[in-house]
């Protein structure tokens, strides 16, 4: 387990990287390997970006699902529609497992605010 300090520029002190390895490379990618280094850096990259994604879906999630709760308590219905709600979660339960179970929790709460 790595618990080295790492300075808020992302990237180790010179007193604190291992010798013959000038820019933090191995703290940042847990290999003194350079192929290997780069490699997970162009893995990150990639979930960096998926993550940048992932970000603005959530918020375009949760801003529809906001419009349409306010649309159906505007026209007189209900706050909830527990039905949809069970068929948001089963679907990314029987796709993610427990996990999927709980990112719909997370998806829900998002898009009408907590119970």
């Amino acid at each position: 387990m790595m618990t080295d300090v790492v300075e808020s520029s992302g990237s180790l002190a010179p007193h604190d990287r291992p010798a013959g390895d000038p820019t933090g490379a191995a703290a940042r990618t847990g290999t003194d390997d350079a192929a290997a280094a780069e490699r997970i850096g162009e893995i990150r990259r990639r979930i960096d970006e998926i993550d940048r994604t992932l970000v603005a879906l959530w918020q375009e999630r949760a801003a529809l699902s906001q419009e349409v709760g306010a649309t159906r308590m505007a026209s007189g219905g209900t706050r909830l529609v527990l039905s949809r709600e069970r068929e948001i979660l089963e679907r990314f339960r029987a796709e993610l497992g427990a996990d999927g179970t709980q990112l719909a929790l997370l998806l829900l709460r998002a898009g009408r605010g907590p119970l």
